[in-house]
């Protein structure tokens, strides 16, 4: 088994507070070389937290480092006009049309969580996922019904439509899926395990926590409603 380099993100959410206070261009580029060794702390943990997923599951993704969103926000279309972001994120991509779902991690003083699911289904998988759900809604209950799931992620979130889609009675007795744009999961931690050593290790067993939901949504996503694969 590869060993993993040890990080340390303490520093980098210290800088994340400097940055809170002074999120200009002018300071920014008088403390890159700060900004740069934060950075680098976070590499090293997304890349230990990669190779822990990849023993859980089949990531896309090539590396942490590929994994991490820029800190740049996008200002064109925001009245927000702060160039930096005040936290460190980065997702990762599940492997081949088969395994649906994504992940999503997010580094903050008071604010680190993890995130996973469906956060912008097309049209079509909506739909598929709604006749499915409209027809047995029995294997995604078990999940989400499940001590496991409820004690760690409580219930699922996400945008939904006011009352009901198009097609389905606002008291169909699975109108509370039906309703759903997204289907996240969430799962919050303190800041003392954010700071431990073994963080990666707590947040990939949080994302693992996650597979019985992608797995069950991902059959849905890839079968007719008889069950049959679909050409995917």
């Amino acid at each position: 088994m590869k060993k993993t380099t040890a990080y340390d993100l303490r520093p980098s959410y210290t800088f994340l507070e400097k940055l809170k206070d002074n999120n200009h261009k002018e300071w920014f580029s008088e403390h890159k070389e700060e900004y740069r060794s934060a950075l680098e702390q976070v590499t090293l943990f997304a890349q230990a937290l990669l190779e822990d997923m990849r023993m859980h599951d089949h990531i896309e993704t090539g590396s942490g480092k590929k994994s991490l969103h820029r800190i740049y926000r996008d200002i064109r279309f925001s009245k927000d006009k702060t160039p930096y972001k005040s936290n460190w994120a980065g997702s990762f991509k599940r492997a081949t049309s088969l395994l649906r779902g994504g992940y999503y991690y997010h580094l903050q003083k008071g604010n680190t969580f993890i995130a996973g699911g469906f956060f912008g289904p097309s049209a079509k998988d909506l739909r598929h996922l709604r006749d499915h759900i409209d027809q047995d809604d029995t294997l995604i209950r078990q999940v989400l019904e499940s001590s496991e799931f409820k004690n760690y992620f409580g219930q699922l979130e996400g945008e939904a439509v006011k009352t009901a889609p198009k097609g389905f009675s606002r008291e169909h007795p699975t109108i509370d899926l039906l309703r759903r744009k997204q289907y996240i999961l969430r799962h919050s931690f303190t800041d003392k395990e954010a700071n431990s050593r073994d963080f990666h290790q707590k947040m990939a067993q949080g994302f693992s926590k996650m597979r019985p939901f992608f797995d069950v949504m991902s059959e849905l996503l890839t079968t007719d409603l008889n069950g049959v694969p679909l050409n995917v």
